[in-house]
């Protein structure tokens, strides 16, 4: 499987909700520069607001889908890749319907965005994440991901 996988985390609490903090935050890209490497390569980028939305990267040269916590499920059928975001059971809010699957050919690539909050079992204090994935069918030049997406999906919600 020819594939590339970019996946952006960003996580805050609800100091970055407004003003300047808020300001950085939506400041922090969704989309990096490949580091070297053919596929299947898996690209992780996490800012964190304690870091002050520092990307922190690492990099798996692994069949993308292939390990159980890349939360994105992958089937190739001929010369199309299925391609299907599977959004974390502990977020808020609730998706009772989510897009379905998009099938990606050869040379196309998506960009699939969804945001969560969650509440801290210790103290109830909220904590918010956006992730976004970015993932090519077939080579992708490294700066393939700061440009226009072929397909793209919002799943973006009001996250009180």
């Amino acid at each position: 499987m020819e594939t590339v996988m970019q996946w952006v985390r960003t996580s805050w609490t609800g100091q970055s909700r407004g003003g300047p903090e808020a300001a950085r935050r939506n400041a922090a890209p969704t989309a990096f520069l490949l580091p070297p490497g053919s596929p299947p390569l898996v690209h992780e980028v996490r800012m964190h607001e304690a870091d002050g939305f520092r990307p922190r990267s690492l990099t798996h040269e692994s069949t993308p889908g292939s390990r159980t916590d890349t939360g994105v499920l992958l089937q190739e059928a001929g010369h199309l890749l299925r391609v299907q975001l599977v959004a974390t059971p502990f977020g808020m809010p609730r998706r009772r319907r989510r897009p379905p699957a998009l099938r990606l050919a050869r040379g196309q690539w998506l960009r699939w965005q969804i945001n969560y909050r969650f509440a801290h079992a210790h103290d109830g204090a909220w904590t918010y994440r956006l992730d976004t994935l970015n993932i090519a069918h077939g080579p992708a030049p490294a700066d393939l991901f700061l440009g226009t997406p072929t397909l793209r999906v919002s799943e973006l919600a009001a996250l009180r």
